[in-house]
């Protein structure tokens, strides 16, 4: 009996310390993803995401914390991603082939947005010699030294015949492009939303000329550290569907979502919906994308801001696309 009574208890234990050891086998490993996000009205579907929870709600059962990381713009965050201190980030053209160029390898997984009219040629709005296009010639034109807005002062000249040479370029920083207008500084700023709608709405500006007078498509991208994209490919493809999810159903948002995506853009309801129109929100890569981005890639050679062009499709990568 005693013996019987050992025999019970040890075939205890051993159920036991099996059960744990199954319950230790099946339980699943703890991951982090670090996502860098930017307040320009690309990027809207991902404050969605961020807004509703959508993302953590996905990645519920796979046991991932979502960290959200903001930056002003995408410089800071293309060193955030670089020093690996930020995992997948959302960010205009110039910052996306500039990272893909970087020493730290980085693959393009998706499309976030595409808008050539989101960018504008701005001029005062009483001001009666600069109405059109063409009138730039010899006036003092302001934007970004490097930007998508350079680029496409650059692609206005063309149009024209002309070349920077023909006008008087002035760098200034985008938080001071109100100012400078106002000041008589410049003849006109081009620069990009939501600040083109405030300006043009506070009554200081009127749009001269926009992105699709030009070949500029305005292309944005999903920017991710190789590194992670081969460790947590489905925390990535969860990303990219919530995006896409989010971007299906901007008709419909509710009340209080459109009230923080208006807070955090500093515009109103009204001015919300007239820029998301000039929007093509998508995750979906295009061999328009890629003309795109190579062209900003030639763009950037050419003022010396990169050393020389390389191919772009050689640094994506489409797996994780819904």
């Amino acid at each position: 009996m005693r013996h019987a009574k050992y025999l019970i208890l040890f075939a205890c234990a051993v159920v036991i310390a099996f059960s744990s050891s199954c319950s230790k086998k099946t339980a699943v490993a703890a991951r982090t993803i670090r996502i860098g996000i930017q307040p320009s009205a690309a990027f809207v579907p991902l404050y969605v995401v961020r807004y509703t929870g959508a993302l953590e709600a996905a990645l519920a059962q796979k046991n991932v914390t979502v960290v959200w990381q903001d930056f002003q713009s995408g410089p800071p965050m293309n060193e955030s991603l670089a020093a690996d201190l930020t995992d997948i980030g959302v960010i205009g053209d110039v910052p996306t082939v500039l990272a893909l160029a970087g020493s730290t390898r980085m693959k393009l997984v998706g499309i976030p947005a595409r808008g050539p009219d989101a960018y504008a040629l701005i001029s005062r709005a009483a001001d009666r010699n600069l109405t059109v296009r063409k009138d730039i010639k010899g006036k003092r034109i302001a934007t970004v030294f490097g930007s998508t807005g350079h680029n496409f002062t650059k692609k206005l000249l063309e149009e024209d015949g002309l070349s920077l040479e023909n006008i008087e370029f002035l760098n200034i920083a985008v938080g001071n492009a109100e100012e400078v207008l106002e000041s008589n500084t410049a003849d006109a700023v081009v620069i990009w939303e939501p600040n083109v709608t405030r300006m043009v709405d506070k009554g200081l500006a009127k749009i001269v000329a926009q992105g699709s007078e030009t070949n500029l498509r305005g292309t944005n991208g999903f920017v991710v550290r190789e590194e992670f994209l081969a460790s947590s490919s489905d925390i990535v493809k969860a990303v990219l569907e919530a995006y896409a999810t989010a971007a299906s159903q901007l008709d419909s948002l509710d009340d209080a979502t459109v009230a923080k995506l208006s807070n955090g853009l500093q515009i109103t309801k009204d001015q919300l919906q007239k820029i998301l129109r000039k929007y093509d929100f998508t995750v979906a890569i295009t061999k328009e994308d890629i003309a795109s981005l190579q062209d900003t890639i030639r763009f950037l050679v050419s003022i010396n801001n990169l050393p020389t062009e390389y191919p772009v499709e050689g640094c994506i990568d489409s797996s994780c696309l819904p």
